[in-house]
């Protein structure tokens, strides 16, 4: 008689349900895992027989053989350790193990300890779908998974405590559903106050973060773009609780999440290399995984030295700037991940990074500093909604012993605009400008006639695209909800337009 256990396959963020199907016949002491297994879970036989030999359970006589079904679906990962050793268990013990309504995941040691695994929140899910009434996964992730309601979650050690709790022996301590509060201010990244000079670029950032938009920095080496970028963060809200579960789900697929905390509460910072590649930026892979655009989900993404990322690569990022979702599409599937992120780019004005410093002399030809902008598209460009510059600051500045403003009074204006727009979700269907449809500008948010004017000027002297024209009224719009006004002006988009100009 075969023996059954239940657990999931993670493909893209969900999981779908798989069947761990054992038996045993009389013959040589054999070990076979069919199913469409890939090597990680061909590996799963030798971890099973030693972790079911140290915990004390007689591994099946003769050829044991393990299904996991549906065939047709690819297994890839650790997780299906518990399940196999369960289900061969089953074998000796058919009546014992109480398997039917429980989903069971986790990684084997060698001693039959469990290990961690990747993307408990969506089995977690999978079992509440398919109505079991319990999820049984290693203690590291037991906090993970409780962020689902609905289930009763357990955390085990070691697979002698899951069979003595299968058996009705041992009951596990239940892991409580957590209850989900706002997240919490990053603390690790510097103040505006620190900053010196750069009033422009602060309150660009400043629109950026109340609005969710783009921005790109175009400065010399040493003007300060790197350290601005790491001092956004600092003036971002807290995480509300629904993007906590986004990102909690996004970061334990990846295997970025820290198991001992169970759950990001921060909004991710991300600050790839530019010699990424496009399947690390955007995601990919045999098994698709989530790629920096996603794991940077309600976050931040950092690309500094802009234009020396591939343009293959930086081609990558149009779908999800535009979209904020990324898919990623192989033979045998294709997934789809959020990739909501605030992008902040920095880079030189040329190869030398002098061109627009008046105290050095530029060693750059116009070809090259053409040629090196062009490395950037203008589909692209189009894509980010702030192009600022950030000028050198003189030292005697830097040397200044006051201090600017702190980004504690900026978030607060940014919490304040940002409240506005969360108030306007119910008629909108969007939490940030930044994702407001272009025909809500011909409705409720339709400019005033002077905004208009202004706007018809600019797309006759730099002849803006549709895409264009509407990030600058977005812009507007978040420049208008941090001065509290109701409508968008001229003096609102007056000031949009002074950050699409350093390209034109």
């Amino acid at each position: 008689m075969a023996s059954k256990t239940f657990t999931g396959s993670i493909i893209g963020l969900d999981a779908e349900r798989v069947e761990v199907e054992a038996d045993a016949r009389p013959g040589l002491t054999r070990f076979y895992v069919v199913g469409l297994p890939d090597a990680m879970v061909q590996e799963a036989r030798e971890r099973v027989k030693s972790a079911v030999k140290h915990s004390g359970f007689l591994f099946p006589r003769g050829t044991a053989i393990v299904n996991l079904a549906p065939a047709d679906l690819r297994k890839a990962g650790t997780l299906y350790d518990l399940p196999i050793a369960v289900a061969l268990i089953g074998l000796r013990h058919p009546a014992s193990l109480a398997t039917q309504h429980a989903l069971l995941a986790g990684e084997l040691s060698l001693d039959g300890q469990l290990r961690p695994i990747h993307g408990s929140m969506s089995l977690a899910a999978l079992a509440k779908h398919c109505g079991a009434s319990e999820v049984i996964v290693p203690r590291a992730n037991a906090k993970e998974a409780s962020l689902v309601p609905g289930i009763r979650v357990y955390g085990a050690e070691s697979l002698s405590e899951v069979v003595a709790h299968l058996e009705g022996r041992t009951r596990l301590p239940r892991t409580p559903t957590q209850i989900l509060e706002r997240g919490l201010i990053p603390r690790a990244f510097p103040d505006f106050s620190s900053v010196r000079g750069q009033e422009q670029a602060k309150r660009a950032l400043e629109i950026a973060a109340a609005g969710g938009h783009n921005v790109l920095m175009q400065g010399p080496p040493g003007s300060g773009k790197t350290l601005l970028a790491h001092c956004y963060p600092s003036i971002l809200p807290a995480l509300e609780p629904e993007e906590i579960l986004e990102v909690t789900r996004i970061w334990s697929v990846a295997g970025k999440l820290d198991s001992g905390k169970g759950i990001m509460s921060e909004r991710p910072f991300r600050t790839p290399h530019h010699t990424a590649s496009g399947a690390s930026l955007v995601g990919g892979g045999t098994v698709p995984r989530p790629g920096e655009v996603s794991i940077a989900h309600r976050g931040v993404l950092f690309l500094d030295e802009f234009p020396e990322f591939a343009r293959p690569v930086l081609e990558n990022l149009r779908q999800p700037l535009e979209d904020g979702t990324v898919t990623v599409t192989r033979v045998q599937q294709s997934v789809t991940f959020p990739a909501r992120f605030n992008l902040i780019a920095a880079m030189n004005p040329c190869p030398c990074g002098y061109a627009t410093d008046p105290d050095h002399e530029c060693s750059c030809t116009p070809m090259q500093i053409a040629l090196y902008r062009k490395r950037i598209s203008g589909p692209l460009l189009d894509r980010i909604d702030l192009l600022i510059e950030v000028p050198r600051v003189k030292t005697s500045s830097l040397l200044d012993q006051s201090d600017a403003e702190a980004s504690a009074a900026i978030r607060e204006r940014v919490c304040a605009a940002r409240d506005r727009q969360m108030g306007r979700r119910g008629e909108t269907g969007v939490l940030l400008n930044s994702e407001l449809p272009s025909q809500v500008f011909r409705g409720p948010f339709k400019p005033h006639e002077d905004a208009r004017k202004l706007l018809e000027q600019a797309d006759a002297r730099y002849h803006l695209s549709g895409r264009s024209y509407f990030r600058i009224l977005k812009v507007a719009l978040t420049i208008a909800d941090l001065s509290g006004s109701a409508h968008i002006t001229m003096e609102h988009v007056a000031e949009a337009l002074q950050y699409r100009q350093i390209f034109e």
